[in-house]
């Protein structure tokens, strides 16, 4: 039986993401309890014992058990980074189809349940899923939330560290909009320091527009190209699952680019994507709507039409 005040997160599907999840999760001590789902039981049986075997390194040892549906009622959080791969050669909303009838049933199973914490949604295409998770639970748009851009505006402020030789996190840029090919870099807010990318540009010869072109169509495609070399993401976007995770239960209100249900903000609705917002215990507390310039408000118009066009062709309305 769950204690009182234990903070209980469950992951459902133990790929290559899900794993590294939770091994993040255990090292960072994020939670006093992880329980593993996944349709092959034994995977998960084998993930709980070899997590449990690091437990004397872990800096607060966390009860890590691989459980089924019924351990999602006592639940805060729980993570779905179950469903099919991308392939090579694959774009993101060429899952939509396999992983929305995955969907229907592993969200089916956890209601259920009786959960009534908050969903993360971590699989492709997963501004759509994100969508499904929220249609099919019933549960307030607030406590469904799915990855979105938080690894793009990771990887974004990354490459634009090395570009500029400053460490990434003196760096404040944001991709918004599908986490997919119609993403977009929101420039015109980006800076160093403070400074505005765009002006260090104009001061300085050494930096120019294509070279910022060029960085930012790295971000888009960097998934296909770690894809061709390895099989897989996973490392990056488990990092950004788990500071998800922290920003809920530490109750931060901590702005992250995650996918988030669309009322009207950003001049659309109905649907969900990548998009600054504040996440708390509550799951999104509220959506930063950043003042976008012409350019930029077209291409986030672009992408909304793209995925709600997926949406009316899978969800009535």
């Amino acid at each position: 039986m769950k204690k009182e005040n234990v903070n209980r997160v469950v992951l459902i599907g133990a790929g290559a993401v899900g794993s590294s999840y939770a091994f993040a999760m255990l090292n960072q001590a994020v939670a006093e309890e992880f329980v593993i789902i996944d349709v092959n039981e034994d995977k998960a049986t084998g993930d709980a014992m070899d997590l449990n075997h690091g437990k004397v390194f872990a800096p607060n040892p966390t009860k890590t058990w691989a459980g089924t549906y019924q351990d999602c009622k006592d639940a805060e959080i729980v993570c779905i980074s179950a469903g099919a791969n991308q392939q090579p050669g694959e774009t993101r909303l060429d899952l939509v189809k396999k992983n929305l009838a995955i969907f229907q049933n592993i969200v089916s199973e956890v209601m259920a349940s009786g959960f009534n914490g908050i969903f993360i949604v971590a699989t492709n295409p997963v501004d759509i899923l994100t969508y499904a998770t929220w249609k099919f639970s019933g549960l307030p748009k607030e406590r469904v939330i799915g990855s979105g851009t938080i690894l793009d505006s990771s990887r974004f402020r990354y490459l634009l560290g090395e570009y500029f030789d400053v460490t990434p996190s003196n760096i404040h840029a944001n991709i918004i909009g599908e986490h997919g090919d119609t993403e977009l870099p929101v420039w015109s807010h980006a800076t160093v320091g403070g400074v505005p990318i765009l002006e260090l540009v104009e001061r300085h010869e050494e930096y120019k527009v294509e070279d910022l072109e060029e960085i930012f169509i790295n971000v888009r495609d960097a998934a296909y190209h770690i894809i061709e070399k390895k099989g897989a993401t996973y490392y990056g976007i488990a990092m950004g699952l788990t500071r998800m995770t922290k920003a809920i239960l530490n109750n931060e209100n901590v702005i992250l680019t995650v996918s988030a249900y669309l009322n009207g903000q950003y001049g659309t609705e109905d649907v969900y994507m990548g998009v600054p917002a504040i996440v708390n215990r509550e799951g999104i507390r509220n959506i930063v709507e950043v003042s976008l310039n012409e350019k930029e408000q077209q291409l986030f118009n672009h992408s909304a039409e793209v995925l709600k066009n997926i949406l009316t062709t899978n969800f009535e309305n």
